[in-house]
């Protein structure tokens, strides 16, 4: 594989909503493009990209990969996104190092939740967009249908550039508005195709939008818009190179026709990404000074210093661990040395390589604007910056969800509880998105994850991948406790045996924080009434209070504790001393501070046909639900509500029945709130049978 320079690469990600197509889409261009010799499909597990064990067993992708083809002397990167909720956070790191978006749209469903979520961070990134309507050929597609449903969704400048020549069985190819030719396929999926005059019963049509899309192109820039008007249209010449500008400047956004699985429409998408998408080189790359901690804009140069942003890590059980990342500046070399400004440590680079799905091809380099990888590096992960030592910039890492649901699992065998660390540790490097801990109450193990779905997954990577079975629990709610007054107290540890006692005296002062502000410790101490090395002490006494709760064992936030006053012996009093007296005098201050429990609520919303809007608002107001607003898109109402998540647990299975598998919903973390005062009865026995200890209440 040659080496390619910045302007003669694509880097593109392909998201939407699970089921659009993107996967076969890929595999499709890749087809034609010669980059395999095979038409992989989803359905037959033969896809390039989705090669993990689980996604072909699901037949839905579930990580983003990477993989490239040729095509009109250009390298176009391809990166493939998983569409689901559960594994939303993947589509949004590929984003961060794609130049522009491909938006896949299914012909039937239109926009659905996951095309709003992905459009929304391209947006929050600044990527140009094309539109692609896939599976055209399918019952019920309707091209008219579904650009309603996005243009009324995104709410953007979206003109075709396409229009399909038949639909649904009857599809036979596309008609290109800007070149005016018809592409008629075989249907058999090799792609093949004639090229022919627009058919006659699609001229009128073809005419009226063409000229609809000439006056969008040419409302985008005030030069054209001129020319425009003098002349009544734009030449070709002109609509090429304006549509290419209003695409790069986000002004518009081409749509295009495709069938994945027959193969129709997808190289005159090629050539579109090729002539219309911007390249590296026409945009700067964003990096972060390190000596300000500003952000700072600077043009993409291929011959300054080396520098690499990692997006992805791969845990293979093989290879070991694999590193992606997209070259910012300088090249990076097979055979190379660059330093880790994230962790500030030096790493070999043994290999650089192309990926192609699974398979890795060896480079000798890869310059500013492309994609790579690089197997068995020792420190870094992703979000680190790679790149020469001299030179200060680094590069904002993504934002990865914090988990949202938590289950309890333990190994089928017992001598795999040391396997199931490291392997967890493993995946957790993977995906940032989930969490692996012990619960410091119940000493289980907790895998936290996006949700249900996201959990399965990870348990089912562990024993294909690692080879370690594991039992899931009922997922657990992440409660939490805090405190509702003020109040001070006092907590004194004495204890003589002879010899050397143990004496340790404190008081503090405790009081409510706002939500979301955690704990804060603050030492007040005046004159030396508890000695300076002694108050950590009683910090960790609190803190590990705190942890193992007071009213049903949840961890304790949003609270201030102040250390005011105290007592010491000048030979009794140890560090064990002061850290019993704060955890006694927290106790002692939890008996006056009204504590109370808190549950995460999460914003909900629920996507289905407007005959199940009523049904659907009461169930959720059944399940303590506040609905915050209902749209209506076509024939689909959108619910929006904010729901206790342990009202949620149950949700999917009820959605699927009570819609017939036509609803879909997407939850994420929102706040916490105080749980009515009848449940919190509730929550506290089930947490002292669960634990099997008597739980001090108020």
């Amino acid at each position: 594989m040659k080496v390619y320079d910045a302007a003669n690469i694509r880097n593109v990600a392909l998201v939407g909503h699970s089921g659009s197509g993107k996967t076969q889409l890929t595999s499709a261009a890749l087809f034609d493009a010669g980059a395999v010799n095979r038409f992989g499909k989803v359905d037959d597990g033969t896809a390039v990209t989705d090669f993990d064990e689980e996604e072909i067993a699901r037949k839905h992708t579930l990580s983003a990969s990477l993989a490239y083809a040729e095509w009109n002397r250009t390298k176009i990167n391809f990166i493939d996104t998983p569409g689901m909720a559960n594994f939303l956070a993947d589509a949004r790191a590929a984003l961060r190092v794609a130049d522009a978006a491909v938006v896949v749209v299914d012909a039937v469903s239109g926009v659905q939740v996951q095309t709003e979520k992905t459009w929304q961070a391209a947006d929050e990134l600044g990527l140009p967009r094309l539109v692609v309507v896939n599976r055209i050929d399918r019952e019920r597609a309707s091209l008219d249908r579904t650009l309603a449903s996005v243009r009324g969704a995104l709410n953007r400048t979206i003109v075709p550039v396409q229009l399909p020549v038949g639909e649904e069985k009857g599809l036979r190819g596309v008609v290109d508005l800007v070149s005016q030719k018809a592409y008629l396929y075989q249907t058999d999926g090799s792609g093949k195709f004639t090229e022919s005059p627009i058919p006659a019963d699609m001229a009128n049509a073809a005419q009226t939008a063409r000229e609809a899309l000439i006056e969008m192109v040419a409302e985008a820039d005030e030069t054209l818009m001129e020319k425009f008007f003098e002349a009544g249209t734009l030449t070709q010449e002109q609509l090429v190179s304006g549509l290419r500008a209003a695409t790069g400047a986000g002004k518009v956004f081409p749509l295009f026709c495709t069938s994945s699985s027959l193969n129709i429409g997808v190289q005159p998408l090629l050539d579109a990404i090729v002539a219309y998408l911007p390249s590296p080189a026409d945009r700067p790359v964003k990096a972060i000074d390190p000596r300000t901690m500003e952000e700072v804009t600077r043009p993409l140069s291929e011959t300054g210093p080396a520098s690499a942003f990692v997006w992805k890590t791969i845990a293979d059980p093989f290879a070991g661990r694999i590193t992606m990342f997209r070259v910012m500046s300088g090249s990076i070399k097979t055979d190379s040395t660059v330093h880790n400004k994230t962790r500030d440590v030096a790493e070999r680079l043994g290999h650089v390589v192309l990926m192609q799905g699974k398979t890795q091809t060896n480079v000798t380099e890869l310059k500013a604007g492309d994609l790579g990888a690089v197997p068995k590096l020792k420190d870094t992960l992703t979000n680190d910056t790679l790149g020469d030592k001299g030179d200060p910039a680094v590069f904002s890492a993504t934002k990865f969800p914090e988990p949202v649901l938590s289950y309890a699992i333990e190994p089928k065998s017992r001598g795999d509880e040391d396997k199931i660390s490291t392997s967890m540790h493993r995946l957790e490097e993977e995906d940032p998105s989930i969490s692996y801990s012990r619960d410091p109450q119940t000493k289980e193990l907790l895998l936290s994850g996006q949700g249900q779905l996201h959990i399965e997954v990870t348990v089912a990577k562990l024993k294909r991948r690692f080879g370690v079975d594991v039992n899931l629990k009922p997922p657990r709610i992440p409660y939490r406790e805090t405190i509702k007054s003020a109040t001070e107290a006092h907590g004194r540890h004495k204890k003589q045996t002879g010899g050397h006692g143990q004496f340790g005296d404190c008081k503090i002062r405790v009081e409510p924080l706002a939500r979301g502000k955690d704990f804060e410790f603050v030492d007040d101490i005046f004159g030396g009434s508890i000695p300076r090395q002694f108050v950590p002490a009683v910090e960790k006494g609190i803190q590990d209070a705190r942890t193992r709760g007071y009213l049903a064992g949840f961890p304790m936030v949003d609270f201030r504790v102040t250390v005011f006053d105290g007592s010491y012996h000048d030979v009794d009093s140890n560090e064990l001393s002061f850290k019993l007296a704060g955890s006694l005098a927290f106790k002692d201050a939890m008996t006056r501070a009204r504590p109370t429990i808190l549950e995460p609520i999460m914003n909900v919303e629920v996507y289905a046909p407007s005959d199940f809007a009523g049904d659907l608002m009461g169930d959720l107001n059944s399940r303590r639900g506040r609905i915050g607003g209902m749209d209506t898109r076509g024939a689909t109402t959108v619910i929006k509500a904010q729901v206790p998540m342990a009202e949620m647990l149950t949700y999917e299975q009820h959605l699927t029945s009570a819609t017939g598998g036509r609803g879909s919903y997407h939850m994420e973390y929102s706040h916490y709130e105080e749980v009515p005062s009848m449940l919190q009865s509730k929550i506290i026995a089930a947490s002292k049978a669960e634990r099997g200890a008597p739980v001090e209440t108020e």
